[in-house]
């Protein structure tokens, strides 16, 4: 069965809207090899995300720049977008996601191949977490408090129980962070905890 692993910049108070206004200086060689480890054959993507890398890439692909090597690479990459409303694309490799969003991935994550790669798309992340059909979260915390914007997580009725299966510190003070969906969390009292604390030396 293949993966699916979400990668997001995201502050310390949980912004993860628009991080072009504020993550920039934050980005070295540390972060550049963690974004690009993360690339794959396969993207999925929100409609917002897929049309602001539909912006973006294909024109600095054809300029030939710096970063033309790994616009290629996403111009090359299966895209597939999640939408409500049709859609006419202009960029290559790129596809509608059809029907019911759950049966979708699911069915996806069934087909042969590599694992797939997410990028933005807040709201397709939270529902595949819910569904627990995302098998990885990638999070480059960024050590500023944005103070405005989407948040990662919104409100709701249930927890999403996370295990961290990797850390790392960059040398900006980003933490490299990624997560696997958990087991729920068993029932838990003060008195429970209590038992952790230190105790006085007799």
């Amino acid at each position: 069965m293949r993966t699916i692993a979400a990668s997001l910049f995201i502050s310390l108070d949980g912004v993860v809207e628009e991080p072009a206004e504020w993550h920039f200086p934050y980005f070295n060689d540390e972060m550049g090899a963690a974004v690009g480890g993360q690339m794959a054959d396969t993207l999925l993507l929100g409609r917002k995300t897929y049309d602001s890398f539909a912006g973006a890439w294909p024109e600095r692909e054809a300029a030939g720049g710096e970063d033309a090597g790994y616009a290629k690479t996403l111009g090359e990459a299966r895209k597939i977008v999640v939408s409500r409303q049709p859609l006419e694309f202009t960029w290559r490799n790129s596809e509608l996601l059809q029907g019911d969003l759950v049966e979708a991935v699911t069915a996806l994550k069934n087909e042969e191949g590599g694992r797939i790669a997410m990028s933005g798309s807040i709201s397709v992340i939270r529902q595949l977490l819910q569904a627990r059909l995302l098998d990885e979260l990638h999070l480059l915390v960024h050590p500023i408090a944005v103070r405005k914007g989407e948040r990662l997580f919104d409100e709701g009725d249930t927890t999403v129980p996370l295990e961290l299966i990797k850390s790392e510190t960059f040398a900006t003070g980003v933490l490299y962070l990624v997560y696997r969906p958990a087991p729920a969390t068993a029932d838990g009292s003060y008195d429970d905890a209590k038992t952790h604390l230190p105790q006085d030396e007799q």
